[in-house]
Order: structure tokens, then sequence, then C-alpha cells
């Protein structure tokens, strides 16, 4: 018995009925030799890892954008930190941690630079729309390695895929993230807005402070332990408590946060420059780097455009409309 046999044993021993096991994992696109140390699904976790996309989440945008003070959360930091509450909860309900896991790590995958801001602007631009859960699948299967992608297992990218928007993920676990995303986005914006002076603690509604908690830590602590006790059967869920008062404090933050003109009043330049970055990638294909050109090819230059465009980096992106907008003073040359 190799290693991830022993480990397929141990999920079939230990997790509940409606789990995933790994050993039933539906597959990958491009069949693969098994590993003989992880299990399908440990070793989409490498990978995601080990990947370009994930190195520039930590120079991504989460809320507020290019903050310079070292505590504010970027798209990195909150990937870690819904990853580690999805393994919390799937800990608690006996599903498989390491699918969670993975799905988590790559959720935000091709999240644009400048963070939702970035989103609405090329969903205005990109002919068909565009959307960061979309493009997580497409990083995973077509643009890391060159065009070969990262060939993880069909639950992981359909968990990627599925964390936001109407779709319900195929599996337990990919369930669980869509709760943990919130859970995590929720409570750590808070903290990073009422350090930035934009919130106090007192200015949460008193009944919502009551029912989740007075303090970050409590809040997630009543949301992980409300999701566990609530599922069943394969069914996520939260409690008629819970979920409404976790949905009301979502929409404070729209209101106090998220629309804020002070939290985000650099936003509208933000999205005109991807606008901008867009129209001339569209335009001058042949400008893109030589890693990209391929995409031309194989998609057209409006997607290769977009794609070149969501892989930025925050700084990146500044760089590249710097160098293509703003004009240089006269140096003389002898």
């Amino acid at each position: 018995m190799t290693l991830r046999e022993h480990y397929e044993e141990l999920e079939r021993a230990t997790l509940a009925d409606y789990a995933t096991l790994a050993a039933n994992s539906a597959g990958r696109a491009r069949e693969e030799e098994p590993c003989p140390i992880r299990t399908c699904f440990q070793r989409d976790i490498d990978r995601v890892i080990h990947s370009k996309a994930f190195r520039r989440l930590k120079h991504k945008t989460q809320v507020f954008l290019r903050p310079e003070g070292d505590h504010y959360r970027t798209r990195l930091t909150h990937t870690l930190e819904v990853a580690r509450i999805a393994r919390t909860i799937v800990r608690g309900l006996r599903l498989n941690e390491d699918l969670v896991e993975a799905q988590a790590l790559a959720h935000d995958l091709g999240h644009t630079p400048f963070g939702h801001a970035g989103e609405y602007a090329l969903d205005e631009v990109v002919p068909g729309g565009f959307a960061h859960n979309e493009q997580s699948a497409r990083v995973v299967e077509i643009l890391e390695r060159n065009g070969k992608g990262l060939n993880l297992s069909a639950e992981v990218v359909d968990g990627a895929l599925c964390h936001s928007g109407d779709a319900e993920a195929m599996t337990p676990e990919g369930r669980v993230l869509k709760f943990a995303d919130r859970i995590a986005y929720i409570n750590h914006d808070i903290d990073d807005a009422i350090r930035a002076g934009i919130l106090r603690g007192e200015d949460i509604p008193k009944r919502l402070r009551d029912t989740l908690g007075k303090t970050y830590s409590e809040r997630i602590n009543t949301m992980v332990l409300d999701v566990i006790l609530s599922s069943d059967g394969g069914e996520i869920r939260m409690s008629d408590t819970v979920g409404p008062a976790m949905n009301e404090l979502r929409d404070f933050m729209f209101e106090h946060v998220y629309r804020n003109p002070t939290a985000k009043g650099e936003e509208g330049k933000a999205k005109e420059m991807l606008k901008m970055l867009y129209g001339y990638y569209a335009e001058h294909p042949e400008a893109l780097p030589e890693d990209d050109r391929y995409l031309v090819e194989e998609y057209g230059a409006e997607r290769a455009a977009a794609d070149y465009i969501s892989g930025m980096t925050d700084n990146y992106a500044v760089e590249r409309f710097t160098e293509l907008f703003i004009p240089y003073g006269w140096t003389k040359h002898s």
C-alpha cells in the first residue's frame, strides 16, 4: 500500500458518508499517473501554492487600494484566512479538509488588480463580461504553465468557480467554501476598516453585536460554529438567527465601507486606468509579453488583453499605465 492509498483508506474510515473522497474524485481534464505520496486533493494544494498566480495575490487589493500600512489584508491574506475558516468548518462536519483547502487557495486566483473595482471595470469592457470566479477557473485550467493549466481535480475547479454567484458547488466542501469566503471577508474587512478609521466597533448595530459578537474573533467563532451546528447530511446552511444577521452585517458593510467615498475615493481612477489598459492591449496585441501572445491566436486579442490585465498586480498595472500613457520629461542626450 502506498502512502497515498493509506490516506485514502483513512478518509473512508473517518469522514462522513456524504464527504467527498479523494479516491472517488471525478478526475482531471488530462489523466495523470497518481502520486504515490499525496492524494489528488493534496497534490492540488501544492500545485496552487507553487503557481505564479498565487504568488501575485500578495500584491493585489482586498478592500483598500495599495495600502501603506503593514497590517491591511491583501488578496493573499484573505485567501489564507478563507482556507483556515473553511478547514475548521469542514473538520467539524467530517468532510474533506484537503479538498476544501485546495478550493479555497484557488478561489481568487483570477481576481483583478484593485479588487472588485478592477473586476467591475473589466466587466464593463470585455465582450461577454468578466467575473473573477470564472477567471479563477480559467487560470487553473488554461493560463498557468503557459497554456497548460494546473490540471486540477474537477472538484477543486468547481469549488473555485462556484464560490460566488448563484451556482451551487457539486461538493459539500465547495458549498462550505462559499460560507467561509463570506465569513472571512465580512470580518476582516471590519477589522481593516476600524484600523483605517472608517469604522468604530460601536458603529455596528447593537442587535448585530449581541447576536454575532462584539469582537473580530467572537463573530468568526459564532458564524463558524453556526454553520457546523446547522448543516446536516451534506446540506450546508446557517441558522435562521445567525444567517440573517450575517447578511445584515454584510449590507451594513456595503453601506458604510464598500461604498464609502473616503475608503473608495480612488477606485474611479483605478477603473479608468484598467479600461484604458484593456483598450490599448486589445488594439495592440503585439505589445503583450511574448509568453502571452499564444492567447491572441487561440482566443483573440480581446480575451488575451483581459487575461493579461486581470493577472496584473496593483503596482504592475500602475507601471504599465505610466509607461503607456504618462509622458516622460525631456532628457538631453550627449
